[in-house]
């Protein structure tokens, strides 16, 4: 079986370049909830120098929560938030190579359980090149891309702790993390047995991050899994 492996990058986490090591795909930031063109840029060349697959991570326009908090917003709102920064990033890579949206932190969370909001989302991806869409499993967003015909690449978290309807426990928890590397590994083997992602995700910010990716790696290798991108280049 193919397996992901995906990071956040491009956030000014410190940890992209070791994380390129071990990756198969980079969600690169688009300049709004963190980083700026500069480095959004550099991280795009980076992925390129490892041969990993860029994908467009956009996310809300508030640095002061990095993303993380939740914000007014319509369909038509998502749509142009979304298309605004795929346009950037796009521009950036220079060479089109954006393979697929995943968005980020806030947005990330509303639009897997509020279909305008996945829509508007899709829409934006769809106008560049019918982009797949990374999210929850059983999501509203699952529903929304198949509806409208649009790929949709299951995503599991590697770093973060779940509560039983299979979203993901509030960062304004303190138990909101794994810590322990066994966890971790212990997680995914569920996520991709029971859960049946396709890709998995380790924060760039999340102590550890590289360790994780790295087990992560070894852990799916010895199970037989292939680690390779589930988009192509």
């Amino acid at each position: 079986m193919n397996i992901d492996l995906n990071a956040d990058v491009g956030e000014g986490a410190g940890t992209d370049a070791e994380l390129m090591k071990y990756i198969t795909s980079a969600n690169v930031c688009c300049g709004m909830h963190a980083g700026d063109a500069e480095t959004s840029f550099l991280t795009l060349q980076l992925a390129k120098e490892h041969g990993v697959v860029c994908g467009a991570h956009p996310g809300f326009a508030d640095r002061e929560n990095f993303g993380r908090k939740e914000l007014p917003l319509d369909q038509r709102g998502a749509y142009t938030l979304c298309l605004h920064q795929l346009g950037a990033i796009t521009a950036l890579d220079a060479g089109s190579s954006i393979r697929y949206v995943k968005p980020h932190g806030a947005l990330y969370h509303l639009a897997n359980r509020n279909a305008e909001i996945a829509f508007g989302i899709l829409e934006a991806g769809r106008w560049f090149r019918r982009m797949p869409f990374v999210g929850l499993p059983d999501s509203t967003a699952e529903k929304v891309a198949i509806e409208h015909k649009t790929e949709f690449i299951r995503e599991g978290f590697a770093d973060r702790r779940y509560l039983p309807d299979g979203t993901l426990v509030p960062r304004t928890d303190s138990n909101a993390l794994l810590h322990d590397p066994k966890e971790v590994v212990d997680q995914v083997e569920w996520l991709v047995k029971e859960k049946k992602v396709q890709t998995i995700c380790v924060h760039g910010d999340t102590p550890g991050a590289v360790e994780f990716v790295r087990r992560v790696r070894e852990f799916l290798i010895g199970r037989g899994h292939t680690i390779r991108a589930f988009a192509e280049h």
